[in-house]
C-alpha cells in the first residue's frame, strides 16, 4: 500500500508544494545570492540564540518546506525501517509530515510527534494533515522543542531535524536516550560549517555512523544512524 500518488495525500502536496512556490519565491531569490559559509553560519547561530522566537516569527508566512524528492524520501526510510515512533523538529506548514504520517498509516499506524515554535505555523500544519487525511497520526506541539519534546511518549524509531539551526545537537542529545538501536536520524540544513551537531553525529565513540547524502543539492542533507 502506498498513498502518495493518489488522493487526499497527493492532492494536498500539489496545492502545499504550489502555495510554498508562491510563499517562498522572494527568500530564496535572496538566500540564492548569500554564500553560505562560516562567517554566514555562525552569524544565523548567533540570531537564533540571540532571540530565537523572534527569528522564526520573521518566517511565520514561509513554508521553508522539504523538497519533494526529499519527502519521499522521508517515506521510504520510515517505510524500510518499520517505524512505528518518529519526532520531527520544526513542522512548519506540515509538508514533511504528511510525508512521515502517510507512511505511518500506510504500515498500519503510529505516531508522529512534530514540534514547532510559531503557533500560527502549528494550526495551518494541522489544518493540511487534516486534509490530506492524517490528522489522527499527529501530534504538533507549540513552543521551544526543548520543552515540548522532553516526553515523547516512548521508544523513538526515526528523526528529522528541520528547524533551527542551533538546536539540532541539543535536541537530539535530548531525543538520544529514547533512540532505538538503528534509529535513522535525518537532518536538513546541516551545513558543515563549523556545525557542532555534524561533528557530534560523525564521531562513531558518540553511537552513530554518518554521512551527507545527495538527495536535495544544496540543502545540507545529513544521514546518520544510531548503532548502539
Amino acid at each position: 500500500m502506498e498513498t502518495l500518488s493518489t488522493g487526499r495525500v497527493a492532492d494536498t502536496l500539489a496545492r502545499l508544494f504550489a502555495e510554498a512556490e508562491l510563499a517562498d519565491r522572494p527568500l530564496m531569490e535572496r538566500f540564492a545570492e548569500v554564500e553560505i559559509d562560516d562567517a554566514f553560519f555562525a552569524q544565523q547561530i548567533a540570531l537564533e540564540q540571540n532571540d530565537l522566537r523572534g527569528v522564526y516569527h520573521g518566517y511565520a508566512e514561509n513554508f521553508l518546506n522539504v523538497a519533494p524528492e526529499y519527502g519521499r524520501f522521508l517515506y521510504q526510510c520510515a517505510r524500510a525501517g518499520r517505524a512505528t515512533r518518529i519526532v520531527e523538529f520544526g513542522t512548519s506548514m506540515g509538508v514533511s509530515a504528511i510525508y512521515l504520517a502517510a507512511a505511518l498509516r500506510d504500515m498500519g499506524g503510529g505516531q508522529l510527534v512534530g514540534s514547532e515554535i510559531e503557533p500560527a505555523k502549528a494550526e495551518r500544519a494541522r489544518a493540511n494533515l487534516a486534509s490530506a487525511g492524517l490528522a489522527e497520526f499527529v501530534d504538533i506541539r507549540v513552543g521551544d522543542a526543548r520543552e515540548t519534546l522532553l516526553d515523547v511518549g516512548g521508544p523513538i524509531d526515526m528523526v528529522l531535524l528541520d528547524g533551527a539551526f542551533s538546536l539540532y545537537l541539543p535536541i537530539l542529545k535530548l531525543l538520544e536516550p529514547h533512540l532505538t538501536s538503528g534509529a535513522v536520524i535525518l537532518a536538513e540544513n546541516a551545513f558543515d560549517h563549523g556545525n557542532d551537531y555534524l561533528d557530534y553525529v560523525r564521531d562513531p565513540t558518540h553511537g552513530y555512523l554518518s554521512q551527507p547524502i545527495p538527495v536535495s543539492e544544496g540543502r545540507g542533507n545529513e544521514y546518520s544512524v544510531f548503532v548502539r
